[in-house]
């Protein structure tokens, strides 16, 4: 059996479909189905089980729930503009610290989602090495809250037995229940489509023109593969980036999506809310060196035209995987 929170969420949904695909139906979702959309996600998919995030942990803590093999963490709070410190320390930290106890406890094989989030400005570089996760200063709560998991993790000596993936900008289908947190190529589809120019945030640095701030966008598709041979390969535990390893800028992702709706680029650049200014990273790239030699993982990542083409074939109908 296969523990899987966040399961009606974007990735932990699409991850779902994979394991489906692979024949793996015994599986436990844990969510909170606050959305109709986030139900959609569910729809067509095979699993044993729904269990209500609120309710999981007393379940799984009284021991109803037996036979379980692995446990996939995706399930957490992934908004970076919610000013809530309690509640990222709650939702995030303390509920990740406590199923994570309960896996220890109970010799079950770990698999969780950090996040490009916790390496803040950049300045320290994107080096997933284990001795560097002390150093890291995130520039949000909701990088705070994932920082102290993986510290958390570091200081008990769990990345010998757990696998915890650090997600760059992911986007693909299955994200329609984000609102602000939908990538831009899911929330500005429907006005290129309806001729619409592309807004992008002005830059506010002198060595950054506008649209020109980089981000490592990776395809949802390409995490869940990564995602699937960790589920596969127990024996290559530790700390992961989970990127393409290539920073590409919005404009290319504008670009992108006008070549793939046969459009001819209108972009527009516009300011960016004040209260995001000082905690924008303008470039993310992630060093994947380790997760090619020490993992074994061999996966190709799609070109980021290759990928918002593809995700634009869904969002025409918003369908999803």
């Amino acid at each position: 059996m296969v523990i899987l929170t966040g399961g009606a969420g974007f990735i932990g949904s699409c991850f779902l479909r994979k394991l489906n695909d692979r024949g793996v139906s015994d599986i436990v979702v844990v969510d909170n189905l606050d959305s109709p959309l986030k139900e959609k996600n569910l729809s067509g998919k095979k699993y044993s089980d729904y269990i209500k995030k609120e309710d999981f942990l007393r379940i799984l803590e009284s021991g109803k729930i037996s036979g379980i093999d692995k446990i996939v963490h995706m399930g957490a709070c992934s908004s970076t503009i919610l000013d809530d410190a309690d509640y990222y320390l709650k939702n995030n930290y303390e509920y990740s610290k406590r199923l994570a106890s309960w896996a220890v406890n109970n010799k079950v094989y770990f698999i969780y989602a950090s996040s490009a989030a916790t390496y803040g400005d950049g300045s320290l570089g994107y080096d997933d090495s284990e001795s560097v996760i002390p150093s890291l200063r995130p520039l949000n709560l909701y990088g705070n809250s994932k920082q102290l998991f993986d510290l958390w993790v570091l200081e008990n000596g769990l990345f010998k037995d757990f696998v915890g993936l650090k997600f760059f900008n992911v986007f693909g289908p299955n994200e329609y229940h984000k609102e602000e947190m939908m990538s831009v190529i899911c929330k500005r589809y429907d006005d290129l489509k309806a001729g619409k120019s592309m807004g992008l945030f002005k830059s506010y640095r002198t060595d950054y023109r506008d649209g020109e701030q980089k981000r490592d966008f990776i395809y949802v598709k390409d995490a869940i593969e990564v995602m699937y041979y960790f589920y596969q390969n127990q024996g290559n535990a530790g700390i992961y980036n989970l990127g393409t390893g290539i920073a590409r800028s919005w404009n290319d992702v504008a670009k992108a999506m006008f070549s793939a709706l046969g459009m001819n680029p209108v972009i527009e650049y516009i300011e960016m809310p004040e209260e995001i200014k000082g905690q924008y990273q303008y470039y993310t790239q992630a060093k994947m060196d380790k997760l090619k030699t020490n993992s074994g993982c061999a996966h190709q990542f799609m070109a980021l035209e290759d990928a918002v083409k593809d995700y634009c074939g869904y969002l025409k109908d918003k369908s999803h995987l």
